[in-house]
Parts: structure tokens; C-alpha cells; sequence
């Protein structure tokens, strides 16, 4: 299986996090935040295209999203909802940005960036 798309899961936006169980993580840290429960844990990973859908399944709902790139091509997922579009291309990112407004995602937090 190949594991080409690259991402950040922040652990704190998963229903379960025993998905990070059979995920493979590249690198770990946890944020900055003086106060403890302000804190992410984020998980930097390399994952397959299935693996990404089933990622999908384990989102909160609400302002949580994941996004994953293979060179320029980005997928954002939502939960239970998955965009594909080019990042050079900011009119493909159209629908992902209007579902993640939607959701409650402020505009400045759906940038996509890569890595």
C-alpha cells in the first residue's frame, strides 16, 4: 500500500484516537499552550489514499478537519465528507472552503498548507 500522502492529524479532532494505532507516524509533538487542556497533539504521518477515507470516518464532527497532500495534490476530509482539488489552483478549493465555512471553520483556518 502506498503511504505518498503526507499530513498532520491533530489527535485532539478524532472520535477515537486508538486510529493512530495502525496509522504510521512520521513525527509527534505536542503545542505550546501554557494552559494543558489547550494543548494539540500533533501527529505528523504518511498515509495511503484508503487510508485517508477511513480517516474520514473518525473526524468530530463540527470545526475539525485533515488535510493530506502528495506534492500539489490536496485531500481535505471532514467528517464523513472527502475534497480533492490542486493547491496551485485556488478556484478547485472552492467547495472544500464553502463546506468547512459552513461547519463553523473560520476562513483563515481553511488555508491548506503543505509542507
Amino acid at each position: 500500500m502506498n503511504k505518498d500522502y503526507k499530513g498532520i492529524i491533530i489527535e485532539e479532532s478524532l472520535e477515537d484516537n486508538r486510529v493512530l494505532n495502525d496509522i504510521h507516524v512520521v513525527n509527534f509533538k505536542i503545542s505550546n499552550d501554557e494552559n494543558p487542556s489547550d494543548r494539540w497533539h500533533l501527529y505528523t504521518v504518511s498515509v495511503s489514499k484508503d487510508e485517508i477515507q477511513k480517516l474520514s470516518k473518525y473526524i468530530r464532527s463540527g470545526t475539525w478537519y485533515m488535510h493530506f497532500w502528495k506534492d500539489k495534490h490536496i485531500i481535505a476530509i471532514f467528517k464523513d465528507k472527502i475534497f480533492e482539488f490542486d493547491y496551485d489552483d485556488k478556484s478547485t478549493w472552492k467547495d472544500a472552503v464553502s463546506y468547512g465555512l459552513s461547519q463553523g471553520i473560520p476562513e483563515g483556518q481553511l488555508n491548506f498548507l503543505i509542507s
